[in-house]
């Protein structure tokens, strides 16, 4: 009997253990990956972009920074809401850089033009970053500085940093738009050439070609 209580015991113990050990690892794999909220006008574009960065977990596309609560994609488009299109970034910090997420969005979008990218205009396509925490903000002032001193535009950078507070995720059908629908025009005129021009910026981040 005793020699059962102790094989018990020592079950017991292992078994513990086990359990605490894989809580820890599973913590150690999500503490790897960190969230940004980013606006850049359409968020077709920005999405399509960052879905092919290596490093990227996902990429969701919807609405922050306004006061209507559960927007639809119409209520943003009418320019009311006071929301902008945004991508939620979720990456490995093993693999990419906050840093890195940056650079690729100041290439794919314009940020000196106000509330308009393209032929998108209104509020809803400021050019933002929706930081959560103090060292999200101090790097994102600390690109945009970099780009003003090398003086990267022509044109005075309008990107606002505001913080985070909520996101409210986009309907279905403008999640993954530009891969579901290459042949729009849209697609082919306007995401397109930022994509192409992303590959050739960063060939050496993109995600391997399945």
């Amino acid at each position: 009997m005793k020699t059962i209580l102790i094989l018990l015991a020592c079950l017991l113990i292992t078994g513990t253990f086990y359990s605490q050990n894989n809580n820890t690892t599973k913590k150690m794999t999500q503490s790897n990956f960190e969230t940004i909220t980013l606006g850049g006008g359409c968020y077709w574009c920005v999405e399509a972009v960052y879905e092919n960065l290596k490093g990227v977990k996902s990429v969701v596309s919807g609405f922050s920074g306004g006061k209507t609560l559960n927007p639809s994609y119409e209520e943003v488009c009418s320019g009311t809401t006071g929301h902008a299109e945004v991508v939620q970034i979720t990456f490995d910090k093993n693999v990419t850089t906050l840093d890195e997420i940056f650079k690729v969005f100041f290439t794919v979008h314009d940020p000196t033009t106000l509330n308009r990218q393209g032929g998108d205009r209104g509020t809803q396509y400021r050019s933002v970053i929706f930081y959560n925490n103090e060292e999200q903000k101090q790097e994102a002032q600390s690109i945009i500085a970099e780009l003003k001193n090398a003086k990267v535009y022509d044109n005075p950078i309008v990107t606002t940093l505001e913080p985070f507070t909520k996101f409210y995720k986009a309907e279905d059908y403008h999640q993954n738009y530009y891969a579901n629908n290459k042949n729009q025009p849209y697609c082919q005129m306007v995401i397109q050439p930022k994509l192409e021009k992303f590959e050739k910026v960063f060939k050496d981040k993109l995600k391997s070609k399945k």
